[in-house]
Formats: C-alpha cells, sequence, structure tokens
C-alpha cells in the first residue's frame, strides 16, 4: 500500500480535472500542510460536516428519504455536534491503537482494559497534536495528487503510470513533506501562544505598577516629612 497510489490516478486518466480544480485543490492542500493549526475547528467541523452529508445522501434510499433532506440533517447533527464527536472518536481511536500496539509487542500479556484507558486519555492530551499531523499529511497528499493531475493536464506526464514507477520516491516526498509542515504548524502554534500571553502579562504588569509606584512614592514622601518635622 502507497500514500500516492496510481490506481487513484489511473481512475481519473482520460477524464481530466480542469486546471482550476487542479489549482484550488493544490491551494486547499497548502493550507492544511501549514495552516490548519490556526484554524483547526473551523476544519474539523467543515470536515465531519462534509462527510456526514454524504453518508446521508448514501442513506436516503435505504429510509426511503429524499437525499437532500437526509444529507442536509446529518450534515446538520454532526456539524454541532463535530467538536464533541472529534473528542470521542480521538480517545476510541487512541485506546484501539494502544490496544493494537500492545498485542503487537506483547503477544502474551492480557491487559486491554487498562492500556485501552491509558491510550485513550493519552490521544485526548494529545489530541492538538494529532490533528496537525493528520492535517499536514492530508495537505500533503492533496497537494501531490493535484501536482500529478496538473502535470498530467499540461500533456507533461502519464500520471498513474509516472507514479506507479515512483511509488517509492513519492511516499518519502510525502513523509518529508507531512513532517516538515507539521513542524510550522507547531512552530505557528507556538509562536501564536506566545503572543496571546503577551497581552495578558503586560495588562498584569500595569495593573500592578502604578499602585505599588503610588504605595512608594506616598512612603517616600511620608518618611520625608517625618524628618523634616
Amino acid at each position: 500500500m502507497h500514500l500516492v497510489a496510481p490506481d487513484i490516478l489511473a481512475e481519473t486518466q482520460g477524464k481530466g480535472l480542469s486546471l482550476a480544480a487542479c489549482i484550488t485543490g493544490m491551494v486547499v492542500g497548502l493550507t492544511l500542510w501549514g495552516f490548519a493549526a490556526r484554524a483547526q475547528r473551523f476544519w474539523l467541523v467543515l470536515l465531519t460536516t462534509v462527510s456526514a452529508g454524504l453518508y446521508g445522501l448514501s442513506l436516503a434510499e435505504t429510509y426511503d428519504v429524499q437525499p437532500l433532506v437526509a444529507g442536509l440533517l446529518m450534515a446538520v447533527a454532526a456539524g454541532v455536534l463535530s467538536v464533541a464527536l472529534a473528542r470521542l472518536f480521538a480517545f476510541l481511536a487512541g485506546g484501539v491503537a494502544a490496544c493494537l500496539l500492545l498485542s503487537a509487542l506483547f503477544p502474551t500479556w492480557r491487559e486491554p482494559f487498562v492500556f485501552f484507558f491509558a491510550g485513550g486519555f493519552l490521544a485526548l492530551s494529545l489530541m492538538r497534536v494529532w490533528l496537525m499531523a493528520l492535517a499536514s499529511l492530508a495537505g500533503s497528499l492533496l497537494m501531490l495528487y493535484c501536482t500529478l493531475w496538473l502535470l498530467e493536464h499540461l500533456g507533461q506526464i502519464d500520471a498513474a503510470a509516472w507514479a506507479a514507477q515512483r511509488h517509492l520516491l513519492l511516499d518519502w516526498a510525502c513523509g518529508g513533506l507531512a513532517v516538515v509542515g507539521f513542524a510550522i504548524q507547531f512552530l505557528l502554534d507556538r509562536r501564536r501562544q506566545r503572543k496571546e500571553r503577551r497581552p495578558r502579562d503586560s495588562d498584569k504588569s500595569s495593573k500592578g505598577e502604578p499602585r505599588a509606584w503610588r504605595l512608594w512614592w506616598w512612603g517616600s514622601g511620608d518618611s520625608k516629612r517625618k524628618r523634616a518635622a
């Protein structure tokens, strides 16, 4: 299994994506790759809403509901509950990942209950970090796919055949881009947090200095009066 799958590229071969669609995908991928940390809730709500809407469209025929109504209701419900659902899914994913890792490393150790909750709580505490990593990986994949589609649209390469011959290079390129994007998001997030702390510290200092200055000035003036008397 490869990150950039030639099968996906082959599905679009002959159909052709427009130049505007390729450029739009690259811009969205770049935003996810390096700047998703500044609006994590927006991307989380958007992804959950769109996914639930598409799922609602697929369920419309099963429950004899109009597709537009089913998709709209599912999208609105998922968008409202997206933040709470994200924390729930993060807890479940962390717990399942911890159990799978434990079973792979220690097959004879049968204590999945404790490690499920330990992995879940660890995933909750590192939720912001995981979201940055997933956003960076998704942005890297989107940029690579759109770049290959753009080159195919311009007649430079056959995207599916080129990716099949260089799948290892594409995997390393996607992984490297994801690591760089995660580092950029992490540094930008730390910088934003420092900027948010500075006004609070300055407010505290500005509120504390006049009072201390007045007390010192009043005390020094009173001592001078006493000495003069």
